[in-house]
């Protein structure tokens, strides 16, 4: 008599352990992408576990996430230093050499006791750390490249060096715009890629499904018009980090030309000094004064709202003085359904179609950059079909689900065949 087998099934593959590293817990642009990718990671596939070079909100968010998150502490010395500030000299600095090996050995150990498959950094100096650790503990090495490396970002040696280092240090390289990429220098296609940071506003308008053809529907997300010329009243904001590449100082400029031709215009700026920047939030609030504009503008602060503060925005205005990387804040704008008025450098061309989802104009012009917001108050239809055509827009090709999708095929093609799932 034969006895009755119960059938085997294959046990699926464990999750694939992914160390996301950066130096900073701050919550600025990189950091919050980082955040929204790991929140829509496929748990079933990989499993995050991050390392912070040091504390802040951010560690608290990821914990709040279920998220394993480390803080190891590096030295002020190295973590503080201001990419803008690099020279080579700074580089050799032979107690910051000593104290940075050290952290490198430390995080390969780190790596190697958590199991890690991939390292996959998140900023430039979590790149130089995390690329040597990586290779230190014998891992694959990812580096997402959300700067430009470029003469007008970073020092031009500091940006040849890092140039040469992403041929040989990371195994795949990933940029967040084909601006970001190209400014690398010729990456073999075969290890690098374009993945665009995801809008998580987006989610939240897929209870509409359909954006409709007819742009005036019932059926389509409401979108307020903006009033009429002599009622105005209308908000126009600028949300971002405080510092000078950033602009505030050009869209001040711009508040006083449109408030010449629209008195009643109020103006947001929305965000913080970040990395030592506060000398030029004082100087920016300063000039709002000399400028006259003080009593219509708004200085919010840090917030953790900005999407309802976006909401409630009129035209929302991207204001960079050199090319931006990518635009996170400009495709939570689209998003929202809001017109763009944005500089033409950078990744931004690759986000705002000029004349259909928003105007772009010349970075550092206050007067091109009034003359658009001046347009957009003075067709408030043309610019309600905007703001449609740019959450289409974003909704085609700029969900965190898009995002976190693709990342996802590239630890595919990252990890060796064996560890694949």
């Amino acid at each position: 008599m034969e006895l009755d087998e119960a059938p085997i099934v294959p046990r699926a593959p464990a999750p694939r352990r992914i160390l996301y590293v950066d130096h900073t817990a701050a919550l600025s642009g990189g950091e919050i992408a980082l955040l929204n990718l790991i929140r829509h990671l496929d748990r079933a596939k990989f499993t995050p576990v991050v390392v912070l070079f040091s504390s802040g909100p951010l560690v608290e968010k990821l914990r709040d996430s279920g998220i394993e998150t480390h803080v190891l502490a590096l030295a002020a010395s190295v973590n503080n230093t201001r990419k803008d500030s690099l020279h080579l000299s700074t580089l050799l600095r032979v107690k910051d050499i000593v104290r940075t090996a050290w952290f490198m050995v430390k995080l390969a150990w780190l790596t190697r006791a958590l199991n890690i498959d991939i390292i996959h950094a998140n900023s430039l100096k979590a790149d130089v750390i995390g690329g040597v650790a990586g290779r230190l503990a014998g891992v694959k090495i990812i580096w997402h490249i959300r700067d430009r490396i470029a003469q007008d970002y970073l020092p031009a040696p500091v940006a040849r060096l890092f140039r040469r280092l992403c041929k040989v240090v990371p195994h795949f390289v990933v940029a967040n715009s084909f601006a970001t990429l190209s400014a690398l220098g010729g990456i073999n296609p075969g290890r690098s890629a374009v993945v665009n940071s995801g809008s998580t506003v987006s989610t939240r308008l897929r209870r509409y499904q359909v954006i409709h053809d007819d742009m005036n529907s019932d059926d389509g997300p409401p979108v307020s018009a903006l009033p009429a010329r002599g009622e105005l009243q209308a908000t126009i904001g600028l949300v971002g980090r405080i510092s000078p590449w950033k602009g505030q100082h050009i869209f001040l400029r711009a508040a006083v030309l449109v408030r010449e031709r629209y008195p009643r215009a109020r103006f947001q700026i929305v965000g913080a000094a970040l990395f030592s920047e506060h000398d030029f939030e004082r100087e920016i609030h300063a000039l709002a004064d000399s400028l006259g504009v003080a009593d219509a503008v708004e200085f919010t602060g840090f917030r953790e709202d900005v999407g309802d503060l976006i909401a409630a925005m009129d035209v929302l205005v991207h204001a960079s003085t050199i090319g931006e990387p990518f635009g996170q804040v400009v495709i939570e704008g689209m998003a929202a359904g809001k017109p763009i008025v944005a500089t033409n450098g950078g990744g931004i061309p690759e986000i705002v179609q000029d004349g259909v989802t928003g105007l772009l104009v010349p970075m550092g012009d206050a007067a091109q950059m009034a003359d658009a917001v001046c347009q957009l108050l003075a067709d408030p239809v043309k610019s309600q079909e905007m703001g449609q055509l740019g959450r289409r827009r974003v909704m085609k090709y700029f969900t965190i689900q898009q995002t976190a999708a693709r990342v996802e095929r590239i630890y595919d093609r990252v990890l060796p065949r064996a560890l694949r799932f």
